[in-house]
């Protein structure tokens, strides 16, 4: 069942100050071009990945600390290798646990080629110290996970990979890493998608759990139309999953979900899809739980392939009054992307605010994920532009 919230005319927002805090590419050892979003801590430090860049050519794991004055500076953690152990390649967000350590994955190499999953840990002299803590192989495991993990309350790591799994290369997985007894970690397969079926398939964004370890997450394609779903994966005994598809997408609707999902309080879901929709530029969506069972999809907002974006492919975020902030790839003024507010009204409609509109003044291109810090200062990252053209780092503050 499909619901349209009344859209409102995108307005530009007022008293938004953007500031470039890091241009990629300065010299050979700094990353380039960032694919995901970052990562803040409780101090106000920044963590991300670059998917290329570092002293070998395969991407960085970095840490942006803040500086007396407004200035930031950039540490490299992990400079990643391909020289069969380590992953290459890393496109994934990173999480922190409460020791302070890192994890993200690798979308490629490792022992066997196909990714992996690690964790940086901090060196009491300094510096950083990285552990693998598994290698994809293809069938029955999973391969190339490019999105980052999520833990649960337990301390389990959750993630996807793209391909993969117990129906061939094509499917795509969602895993669970266990810590064992002998201090290393035990991955699980909990779920496999199946190719060219009414199941989704390509799992290129991550998941989240609900409080009962419900699963939910994304397929870019497959589901009844070809267009992607979004899925719940409930825990069975003995260690699997049941999928639940929650919605299939039909192009009208949104089409190609390359983004994960957020819950709200009430247990809605909210997410993007990259293009469909009536102006084929991507929508923003809800699912809310029907009352006859099943849930029901309502569209906040259509992208119109114009100055109010194009695109959206990173995850959305809330902040606590109840409204949504994300970014485009492409649209805005200059056609280069914009940061964007969408904010609801008591008769349900909500209303978009473009924030920053990319594309001046070097600042960048192809926004990517937002997340605030303590004091309601956002923070993304560009894939592209900047000083040196291989992306940035950005804060935009109301």
């Amino acid at each position: 069942m499909l619901a349209i919230a009344t859209l409102m005319t995108a307005t530009q927002a007022h008293a938004q100050t953007e500031t470039v805090l890091h241009s990629f590419g300065a010299e050979k050892k700094d990353g380039q071009r960032p694919f995901t979003g970052l990562t803040a801590d409780a101090s106000g430090n920044l963590y991300g990945t670059t998917f290329y860049g570092g002293a070998h050519g395969y991407g960085t794991a970095f840490k942006l600390t803040p500086a007396a004055g407004g200035a930031w500076t950039e540490t490299v953690m992990h400079t990643f290798n391909h020289d069969g152990r380590d992953g290459i390649y890393p496109e994934g967000n990173l999480i922190l646990d409460s020791a302070g350590n890192v994890y993200g994955t690798a979308s490629a190499g490792g022992t066997h080629g196909y990714g992996s999953v690690f964790e940086l840990s901090a060196r009491a002299g300094g510096g950083w110290t990285e552990k693998t803590l598994h290698n994809f192989n293809v069938l029955p495991d999973g391969q190339n996970p490019s999105a980052g993990v999520v833990f649960d309350a337990a301390g389990n790591i959750y993630g996807t990979t793209a391909y993969g799994g117990v129906h061939g290369v094509n499917g795509g997985t969602v895993f669970e890493l266990t810590p064992n007894a002998t201090g290393g970690w035990t991955e699980k397969s909990l779920y496999s998608f199946l190719y060219g079926g009414t199941d989704g398939y390509y799992v290129g964004s991550g998941v989240i759990l609900d409080t009962l370890g419900n699963i939910y997450g994304t397929t870019t394609n497959g589901g009844l139309y070809g267009d992607g779903i979004v899925f719940e994966l409930t825990p069975k005994a003995g260690g699997s999953s049941t999928e639940t598809i929650l919605h299939n997408f039909n192009g009208t609707d949104g089409w190609s979900p390359s983004a994960g999902l957020i819950l709200d309080a009430s247990g809605n879901l909210y997410g993007s899809t990259e293009v469909g929709g009536a102006n084929h530029a991507g929508v923003v969506f809800e699912l809310s739980r029907a009352a006859g069972g099943g849930w029901s999809e309502t569209l906040l907002h259509t992208f119109s392939d114009g100055t109010d974006g194009f695109g959206p492919d990173s995850n959305l975020i809330f902040d606590s009054p109840g409204n949504l902030y994300g970014t485009t790839g492409g649209g805005g003024a200059y056609g280069l992307g914009i940061a964007f507010e969408l904010t609801p009204s008591a008769s349900g409609a909500w209303t978009e605010s473009i924030l920053h509109t990319f594309g001046i003044f070097g600042d960048g291109s192809g926004p990517v994920g937002l997340v605030f810090n303590a004091n309601g200062n956002l923070y993304g990252t560009t894939e592209i532009g900047g000083v040196h053209g291989l992306g940035t780092v950005f804060e935009v503050t109301p």
